[in-house]
Formats: C-alpha cells, sequence, structure tokens
C-alpha cells in the first residue's frame, strides 16, 4: 500500500509539474518599456510599437488569437517582428501567417530575419506570404514613417547566418533620422551601435530563469547571457531584448512566460 501511494503521489507531483508548464508556457506578458530620446521629434511622442519574437511555429489559441487578441487591444501604430517567426526543425509558415491575419486592418507590420529562416527551404514560402500581407520585409532595408512633417527610420538586417556584415549594411543605411533597428541576435551589440533603437529577441530570456541570477542558457551567448530581456543602454544605443513566444530544441520556459514587449517612444533625455 506505502508503495502504492509513493507512487501515486509521483504521477501526481509529474502531473501537476506537466499543467504548471504547459500553462507557464502558453501565458504570455507584456511588458511595457519606454524609451525617452531627445532626437525623437516631437511628433512621435506616445508613437507605440509592439514587439514579437521567436515564434518558432508555436501555437497561441485558435488562428494565433491569443497573441492578436492582445496587440489589438493595445492598438500599437506599428507592429515589429525580429525573427525566428517559423522554426526549422517544424517549418510551418501558416501559423506565422496567420498571426498577421489575426491584426487589425491598418497596423503596418516591419518584419527581420532570424537564424531559422536561413535553415529552411521554406523561408520563400513565407516571404512571399507576408509581402502578399503588406509586412515590410527588411533585408538590409530601410522604411521611413513620416508624421506631420517629421520623420523616424525603420531599419531591418538580416540574421548573420544569410551572410554578410551587418555594421556595414546598418553603415549604408543611417540617414540622420531617429532609427530603430530590427536585428535578432542581441550580442552583436556592438556592430549596432549606429543605431539608436534596437529591438533583438534571439535569447529566449535564457529559456531557464533563477531568481537573483536571471537567464541560464542563450543561443550566441551559452550560460548565464549577458543579453537575455530587458532594455540596455549602451552609450548612444537603447537595446531592447524580447524573451520570445516559442521554443526551439529546449520546449520548455522555466519561470519564463511567453512575452510581447510594448515600447512607448518618449521626446526627452536620453535614459
Amino acid at each position: 500500500m506505502k508503495k502504492r501511494q509513493k507512487t501515486a503521489a509521483a504521477l501526481t507531483a509529474a502531473l501537476l509539474a506537466a499543467v504548471v508548464l504547459n500553462v507557464s508556457n502558453k501565458s504570455i506578458t507584456v511588458t511595457e518599456i519606454t524609451v525617452e530620446s531627445e532626437k525623437i521629434p516631437p511628433e512621435f511622442d506616445g508613437f507605440t510599437i509592439m514587439q514579437i519574437s521567436d515564434l518558432h511555429n508555436a501555437e497561441f489559441g485558435a488562428g494565433q488569437s491569443d497573441i492578436t487578441e492582445i496587440i489589438n487591444s493595445e492598438k500599437p501604430d506599428a507592429v515589429a517582428v525580429t525573427g525566428d517567426f517559423i522554426d526549422s526543425r517544424r517549418t510551418d509558415v501558416d501559423k506565422a501567417l496567420e498571426l498577421i491575419d489575426g491584426l487589425d486592418e491598418g497596423i503596418p507590420v516591419y518584419y527581420s530575419t532570424g537564424n531559422h529562416e536561413s535553415r529552411t527551404d521554406e523561408f520563400e514560402k513565407l516571404e512571399k506570404g507576408l509581402l502578399d500581407r503588406g509586412v515590410t520585409v527588411l533585408q538590409g532595408e530601410k522604411s521611413v514613417i513620416e508624421k506631420d512633417g517629421s520623420c523616424i527610420s525603420i531599419i531591418g538586417v538580416d540574421d548573420p547566418s544569410f551572410g554578410g556584415r551587418v555594421s556595414d549594411v546598418i553603415s549604408s543605411l543611417i540617414d540622420g533620422n531617429y532609427t530603430i533597428l530590427l536585428a535578432h541576435r542581441p550580442e552583436l551589440i556592438d556592430e549596432y551601435s549606429q543605431a539608436d533603437l534596437v529591438l533583438c529577441g534571439h535569447a529566449h530570456g535564457g529559456q531557464i530563469r533563477l531568481p537573483f541570477i536571471g537567464g541560464v542558457y542563450a543561443p550566441g551567448q551559452g550560460f548565464f547571457p549577458e543579453y537575455a530581456e530587458g532594455k540596455r543602454v549602451i552609450g548612444g544605443t537603447c537595446l531592447i531584448i524580447s524573451r520570445g513566444l516559442g521554443n526551439s530544441l529546449f520546449p520548455f520556459r522555466i519561470n519564463n512566460p511567453p512575452e510581447l514587449v510594448k515600447i512607448t517612444l518618449t521626446c526627452g533625455n536620453n535614459t
């Protein structure tokens, strides 16, 4: 009887752990970050961007409704997708495109690639689907947003796994406007220093987050990564790292719920 009780307790504990892991990996948090700079034109004071990163073909409700309902309720001025929208190990382009389909009409979407896009032969299908839906795909390109006579620039670079030197591409796109860079890998911050604001993903928040320590492991950085999540100001560049939404090789997040980031621009002193 004792042995049966122990077995039952162990099974119950395992079931509860599985439930907790599943819930924590599906419950999306919204992190709000304010970026303040004197370089931001007054016309863009209060301009909001919702950042999506590292979906990795995860599914959040039918047609990605858990994600799109949050974004639509925030009524952002723009959406930025910072790579790994698909997963090269289990590529499902439709799951990514469903997310775009669920966004309210009129929200401009800007997209740059991650390393997983470079590893699948279905990237062209994804790119076509994004372009057909009006998404601005930035592969070493720039888009200028104008508002009441003032401008800011959004530029995007391909993940280095596509080839090419990131800093050279950025140099060719800088134009003097307040510049937002969409780049997948935060560990390459030294190459992004020409941009004013950089939005990254890739680190998955360190996958497992320990109290007082932070993320345990991130691709490209190894154990206890320096750039795993949140806002960092390095020189004249503000770096924002999304913990992302999905998982890839390691299937679970622990103490690290999926994240959407809401960025609000405000003019003033640099912080």
